[in-house]
Parts: C-alpha cells; structure tokens; sequence
C-alpha cells in the first residue's frame, strides 16, 4: 500500500480575517484530501496553513527542505514582504532535493516577494520587479479597476470560467481522457490575472497553456510548467492564486471586503467546467509529487 505525499498549502500572509489567508482555499484542501486510490486511501495527506507573523523567518518555510512535504502549493498574496531571504533559501533547497512547487500570485506587485524563488521565481512578471521583458506587454488590460495597473489580464469574472488554449504538445496536467479531446478545457476567470513566462535561460521550462482576455483580445500565458531534472524537482508557475480560490469556485463563499467586482456565476451552472477544473487541480497533485497523472481513483 503506498503512503499518502505531503502537500503543504501555503500562504505568505499572517492569519488576516479579511483578507486571501488559507480559509479562503478550503474546497481546494478539502477536494485534495478526499482523493482515494482504488483501494480507499488517501493519495494526499494535506497541511494548510498562513505564514507567522512577518519580519523574521517562518517557522515552516525556512526549513522547508529538512521538512517531510513532498510538494509546497504557495499562493503568494502579499505585497512584498511575504518570504524573508531565509525563507527563500529553504524554498528554493527543498526543490532542489526533488520538491515539487506550484507558485502562484495574482496582478500588479501581489505576490511579488517570489522573485528570489530558484529557478521558477523568474517565471513570474510584476510591476515594479522583474516586469515583462517584453515592454509592449506593460499596459493596462483590466479597465474597469482604475488602482490595478500592469499586468492585469482580464479573463472575466469571478465564479465564471475561461477557455484556455493547449501549447503543444500536450503536458500531462492537462491531460483528461474523460473529455471529446483528451485535455482539460478550463480554468476559473479572473478580472485582473498576473504574468508569467518561460525563464530565458531554463531549457526545463515552457509554457503549456494560454488565455486569452474578454476586454483586449490579448493573449497571455496562465501557466509555465518546469520539468524535472538534475536541478531540481517538478515546478508549475500559475497567473494568479484565484484559479484555486473558495470565492472563485463558489462566489456564495464570499471574499475580502476590498473585491469590488460583481461575481459571475457560469461555473456554478456548468457541471463540465467544474469537473475540468477537478481534474486539472487532481493532475498538479500527483505530478507535483512524482506520480502518474492517470492513477486510478475511487469514486
């Protein structure tokens, strides 16, 4: 019988009420403990958790990779200050020694304290660190929230869900052999997603799948994905943290008071979309932890 992997869901803000701490991915945390294999065991034991106060290391992060996680999902939603050097250190030592990593932010500088991560903190673009490389990239997308400047890639609202565009060839998380077409179709929408692109200088890195705006037109990337190799373990980089968030899976749930935009509620009402969504989630799981993406699992 194989042993449950360790998933670390991780947040780089203290315990804040109102604002995106840990409770606010509890469908997330729920959804991936629930997972069984075909003889009723949990394929994940799962951790969730904020980080402590800031202004020294975390008790958890800057240890990381003496820890027993075999995979960290970190939703950076700080504003600058959410990892310490040392914090940084242990993260980027943990994938070395095989750790699997989703790292994922959202517009403007939110997150932005991932720009020090080894090797997938260089996928991820903000405003006023590490932008685009590219400076026909740097404008405004989302006009209707007049403080959110670049990168802010409207692909529509809260509760409803995007189309997203397969780059070939096809990466096994986005494998679905239960769709017309063998791949995951969707991913929750957001009105103002982050940036992320392939490392100039990371042969192990690529983008694997697009969106592409309701207001522009443009297109952008929503994920990067890092293979695995002598440098390091299994590594995704994710446009924003509400593709996994409770208010953009079900707006009912609710969400910080400082959202201003009406949610949607497509998703809600379209069995489908929610069903590739699980499976694209359930795919990062078990490749994040260096397992199939077509484990067989229990109903």
């Amino acid at each position: 019988m194989s042993q449950p992997s360790k998933i670390l869901l991780q947040t780089t803000i203290p315990t804040v009420i109102d604002d995106w701490h840990i409770g606010r991915f509890g469908l997330l945390r729920d959804y991936l403990a629930g997972l069984r294999d075909m003889a009723g065991t949990p394929l994940f034991e799962v951790t969730a958790r904020d980080r402590d106060p800031s202004g020294a290391p975390d008790s958890v992060l800057s240890q990381l990779d003496t820890s027993s996680f075999d995979e960290m999902w970190l939703f950076a939603v700080d504003t600058g200050d959410g990892l310490t050097e040392e914090d940084c250190a242990a993260i980027s030592r943990f994938r070395q020694r095989g750790g699997g990593l989703l790292v994922t932010r959202d517009h403007m500088d939110l997150g932005c304290s991932v720009c020090t991560l080894g090797g997938v903190g260089a996928a991820h673009f903000f405003h006023s660190k590490h932008p685009e490389p590219d400076p026909a990239r740097h404008c405004i997308d989302d006009t209707f929230a007049s403080d959110i400047l670049w990168p802010n890639y409207h692909s529509g609202a809260n509760g409803d869900f995007q189309h997203i565009r397969i780059s070939a060839p096809l990466h096994a998380v986005l494998t679905d052999p239960d769709s017309p077409d063998g791949t995951v179709h969707c991913l929750p929408a957001h009105p103002h997603e982050g940036a992320v692109g392939k490392p100039a200088d990371d042969p192990s890195a690529r983008v694997i799948a697009t969106g592409r705006s309701t207001v522009s037109g443009a297109e952008f990337n929503l994920v990067v994905a890092f293979e695995p190799s002598a440098d390091g373990g299994p590594a995704i980089a994710q446009s924003t943290f509400h593709h996994f968030a409770d208010y953009n899976w079900n707006p009912q749930l609710g969400a910080p008071s400082f959202v201003a935009e009406p949610p949607g509620d497509a998703l809600a009402h379209s069995p489908e979309a929610q069903r590739s969504i699980e499976r694209y989630v359930r795919n990062l799981a078990l490749w994040l932890a260096g397992r199939p993406v077509d484990t067989a699992l229990a109903d």
